[in-house]
């Protein structure tokens, strides 16, 4: 039996689903078994699942609230629902963006009063509940407590900074990852096929569907919207077929021929790393449009940007490395389509910033030496001295510390005696690299005891 035809889901206020709904709400899972890329939170025995599951009979465990915490499209609403129905509580459901702290004490009253007089249990959902203000939020707190209702709150936003602590203590944090790419393509596959989506009344072009999951991301409810607008075109032009050409009307957005297991993807990687390594910001901004477009992991483009800022930039700017990572830590939090301003911003100061491969030649000679055998003992006066009788051993004797001496640099030997003298780095002229050679020569200089 569907999940919203079931008997009674109006009465237990779960919204029923028709014809015309949309066709991500009509392929919305009705079961455990039918929801994607969230196994780690549905295994034997896990809190979802005993949530989700009515429990044996005899055996009465109570509900416990949840907070949901994942990007879009991930099933968060969806998990809501089969809590309810699964479980055969009533559902009750509240947005954060419309409702306010009466609304709340309203809902949960009512709660409270069918727990009561009959014994009904009831399921609260609440939507984007990082919008809830702090009033709002304490509101639940009571019913939460006393299990007057089962939350679930669901959220996009990361629960440590936007849900109040009292809130999160009592409820247990279950994170959703993003879908990954096959996860989409199954979803698509269902909706083609299935009753309550398109029953094979369509077909789907390789190359279209490629774009469609592309376009999507990692977002299921995306995917279906834009497989809905394009079935939606192909039927007005009396077509069975979804072709690439009808995708891209339906959603006004042109295919880049970009695929991200093929040539183009590396193709458009390298040229994209080459022309922020050769400074030109203009083109690297192209390159980046076009994996944007594409739909390309941000996450992916944000890890180039990294390395490239370590590689090509380095001590020439070393700020361009915490630019680059700042950036790919703000885009996991992020996500698409914000994080394309980020990528933008990090773009721009590794392409515009100084260049400089010394550190990145650098360790790559040492790491050579190392692997050709030059790697002798380290010197005694080097070695830990922090154990009883290191010292009859010779270790960390004549170790001389460097902050009793002037400039903070003392003349003695820290390399292996065979690597005495080596000299790995060398700074260019460039950036903040000049100021490092004069410094450096004069530190070589004391070293060596000069």
């Amino acid at each position: 039996m569907d999940l919203f035809e079931a008997a009674g889901a109006d009465d237990a206020g779960v919204p029923a689903v028709g014809a015309s709904a949309p066709l991500a709400v009509r392929m919305r899972p009705s079961s455990l078994d039918e929801v994607l890329g969230q196994e780690h939170l549905l295994s034997t025995g896990s809190p979802l699942r005993r949530l989700v599951e009515p429990e044996p009979e005899g055996r009465r465990i109570a509900p416990s609230s949840v907070v949901l915490w994942g990007p879009p499209g991930t099933g968060k609403t969806t998990l809501a629902y089969l809590v309810a129905h699964g479980s055969g509580r009533r559902f009750t459901e509240l947005s954060a963006v419309t409702a306010g702290v009466k609304d709340v004490r309203e809902v949960v009253e009512a709660a409270r009063r069918r727990l009561v007089t009959s014994g009904e249990e009831t399921v609260l959902f609440i939507d984007e509940v990082h919008r809830f203000s702090k009033s709002q939020q304490d509101a639940l707190l009571p019913s939460v407590e006393n299990r007057w209702v089962t939350l679930v709150a669901a959220t996009t936003e990361n629960p440590s900074f936007s849900v109040i602590s009292p809130l999160l203590s009592r409820s247990l944090l279950l994170t959703l990852r993003p879908l990954a790419e096959e996860h989409v393509r199954t979803l698509v596959h269902r909706a083609l096929t299935d009753p309550r989506g398109l029953g094979g009344a369509l077909t789907l072009a390789p190359d279209a569907e490629d774009h469609l999951v592309r376009l999507a991301g990692a977002d299921a409810r995306k995917a279906l919207t834009i497989l809905e607008a394009s079935a939606g075109a192909a039927d007005a032009a009396g077509s069975d077929d979804i072709t690439l050409d009808v995708v891209e009307k339906a959603v006004d957005v042109a295919a880049v021929r970009y695929d991200r297991a093929g040539d183009q993807h590396y193709d458009v990687k390298s040229a994209f790393i080459k022309s922020m390594r050769g400074s030109d910001v203009d083109a690297a901004l192209h390159y980046l449009a076009r994996m944007v477009v594409a739909g390309e992991d941000p996450r992916f483009i944000a890890r180039r940007i990294v390395i490239a800022a370590a590689e090509d930039v380095g001590m020439a700017d070393p700020s361009a490395l915490q630019t680059a990572v700042a950036a790919a830590q703000a885009v996991a939090l992020i996500g698409m389509p914000e994080a394309r301003i980020i990528l933008a911003e990090a773009v721009v100061h590794v392409a515009t910033a100084p260049k400089s491969n010394a550190a990145y030649k650098a360790v790559d000679a040492a790491i050579a030496d190392v692997r050709a055998g030059k790697a002798g003992p380290v010197p005694p006066h080097l070695r830990d001295a922090h154990y009883a009788g290191a010292k009859q051993h010779g270790h960390g004797v004549e170790y001389r510390y460097a902050h009793d001496h002037p400039h903070g640099i003392v003349a003695q030997q820290y390399a292996p005696d065979e690597l005495d003298g080596a000299r790995y780095y060398q700074p260019t002229g460039h950036g903040h690299e000049r100021d490092i050679t004069a410094r450096l020569e004069r530190i070589r200089q004391i070293l060596s005891g000069r």
